[in-house]
């Protein structure tokens, strides 16, 4: 099944200017969008479609597939659903087949997890809709004026005595986040509403950034959430990078054919954020005990140096770090299990895989959302550009 999700972000905000590019806590508003599709399991590529160039390249960076939007299609008055059906063209244009599915985010939705994403989808997918969207409960009484200029509800019949919360019929308003689409059943109903659809509940704040004032809660809200779970800023910033093997950039299982011969599964954004620090000058290293050559094979294929077949890591890596002429907290390190603890509590800063053992979660600065071989690397990356560890 191919699903594919497309970011549509035009140049020339009206309610707050540039906004698609505005770092949010130093991270761009788009790209902070692609982010967190790359993270989402169900997504096989990210699209992002724009008329703007500082937009194209921040998401390119950010590692989307970037489309150029026409004029015609950019300005306030331009539907989504125009965006998306360009998109889809393109790709046809582009040699490539239709995908099955289509995912619609909205950079506005500073929110979205990757695993929203995926529930709408699966829901859609399950229940055998053409079209489904993230909502959040709403037990709010919304009201209009008649023609009179009267008040008259819409949600409640105001006549009538008022209803208790708890004696509600569920509620569901639309958080703008995600819409995903049957691509057949869009192509020809061309809405994304394309048939049967399905409402998917998600948690998590609603606010849709399309002022400052949004700016401003979402901006205070991340803050505050983030405030605990963020290592102390370092003094220096970081210049090498090294990773255990098997269990961050490998689901920690393999695959072993009738001959003996092993295979592992690994993540292609993993090395999309490698680039990105290869591209910012930061030194990288594979360190690892495994002895198969699928880690050699790896390491080729990343352009990272390795050293495999390695019982004291500390030991090796601190000749190593000498020869570099590189201070401890200018190194970070990414392990996930007991064999990594010494190398995690020496380095200037360390990160685990959220399935890691738990001797390594616990000695970790960083714990990361993404398991191991599921783009736990990428997203090591990504915070350590947003940081400011890296420049």
């Amino acid at each position: 099944m191919d699903v594919i999700a497309v970011i549509p972000a035009r140049g020339g905000s009206v309610g707050l200017p540039g906004k698609n590019v505005r770092p949010l806590l130093g991270v761009p508003l788009v790209a902070r969008t692609v982010q967190t599709a790359l993270r989402a399991r169900s997504l096989n590529e990210v699209f992002v479609t724009s008329n703007d160039d500082d937009i194209l390249r921040i998401s390119a960076d950010a590692g989307a597939t970037v489309i150029r939007r026409p004029e015609a299609l950019s300005n306030s008055t331009a539907s989504s659903e125009a965006a998306l059906l360009h998109a889809l063209e393109w790709l046809e244009g582009q040699g490539r087949s239709l995908p099955d599915y289509l995912v619609f985010l909205q950079c506005t939705s500073a929110f979205t997890r990757p695993e929203d994403i995926d529930l709408v989808l699966e829901t859609m997918i399950g229940k055998g809709a053409k079209a489904a969207f993230s909502a959040v409960e709403d037990h709010g009484f919304i009201w209009h004026e008649d023609d009179d200029g009267f008040a008259q509800g819409i949600t409640h019949d105001e006549s009538k005595p008022r209803q208790r919360r708890q004696d509600m019929k569920p509620r569901f308003r639309e958080n703008g986040a995600i819409y995903a689409m049957h691509v057949p059943s869009f192509l020809a109903q061309r809405e994304r509403f394309c048939g049967p659809t399905v409402l998917v509940p998600v948690d998590g704040p609603t606010v849709e950034i399309d002022s400052q004032e949004d700016w401003d809660v979402v901006e205070a809200y991340l803050n505050a959430r983030n405030r605990s779970a963020q290592p102390a800023v370092q003094t220096r910033k970081i210049k090498a990078v090294i990773t255990d093997f098997d269990g961050v950039h490998t689901d920690d299982r393999v695959i072993v054919d009738q001959d003996g011969r092993e295979a592992v599964t690994c993540s292609r954004r993993d090395g999309l954020g490698l680039e990105l620090m290869r591209k910012r000058d930061v030194k990288l290293m594979i360190l690892s005990k495994e002895a198969n050559p699928v880690v050699r094979a790896r390491a080729a294929k990343l352009q990272m140096p390795v050293m495999n077949q390695i019982d004291d890591k500390l030991s090796v890596l601190d000749t190593w770090r000498q020869e570099q002429g590189l201070e401890w907290s200018e190194i970070v390190y990414i392990g996930n299990d007991v064999n990594d603890i010494d190398c995690m509590r020496t380095c200037g800063l360390s990160f685990a895989p959220a399935d890691a053992h738990p001797s390594a979660l616990d000695v970790a600065d960083h714990v990361l959302n993404a398991e191991g071989g599921k783009g736990a690397v990428r997203e090591m990356c990504d915070y350590l550009i947003a940081a400011g560890y890296v420049e």
